[in-house]
């Protein structure tokens, strides 16, 4: 079993429910325990103009591997909707493998840690409630480091 966290956004078709249907599906993936969730977050934005996002994170235990994991998170994303038509576009679900364990990966399909989250705090604030003060990424950098390089700005917790 690897401990990965996943990030959940939403910014259509009530985005609250969508992230409680996809922590559902979570919950069911082949091989997976749902182990810990986040309070739910709002957030602008990163494209001008969209409606305000819904976020989380996710921490799942699983024998899946990166890709495969990759795999059944598209096709939760395409149950609910998910249609891929702009980069940054606005979204029934965007599910995001954030960490998979202590593995620093960079392939075509995926990059772990996720390559923005440093700079999100919609990601780390929800991350931070899941880990320990001490945290550390894959890569080594402390989650609290990040913390305090990246305000609470823009973020609402519901």
């Amino acid at each position: 079993m690897v401990r990965v966290y996943i990030g959940l956004g939403s910014n259509l078709a009530d985005p609250e429910q969508q992230l409680r249907s996809a922590l559902e599906a979570l919950g069911q993936l082949n091989a997976t325990t749902l182990a810990g969730v986040s309070s739910f977050y709002a957030s602008d934005s990163l494209s001008p103009g969209q409606p305000r996002y819904t976020n989380a994170v996710a921490a799942l235990d699983t024998e899946l591997a990166p890709l495969a994991l990759l795999d059944a998170l598209q096709a939760i994303e395409a149950d609910q909707g998910r249609e891929r038509k702009e980069r940054w576009g606005p979204r029934t679900l965007d599910l995001d493998i954030l960490l998979y364990g202590e593995e620093v990966l960079d392939q075509p399909r995926l990059v772990v840690p996720h390559y923005h989250m440093h700079a999100r705090p919609f990601v780390l604030y929800p991350l931070a409630e899941l880990v320990a003060p001490d945290f550390r990424l894959a890569d080594q950098r402390a989650l609290s480091e990040l913390l305090a390089e990246c305000p609470f700005v823009g973020l609402e917790r519901l």
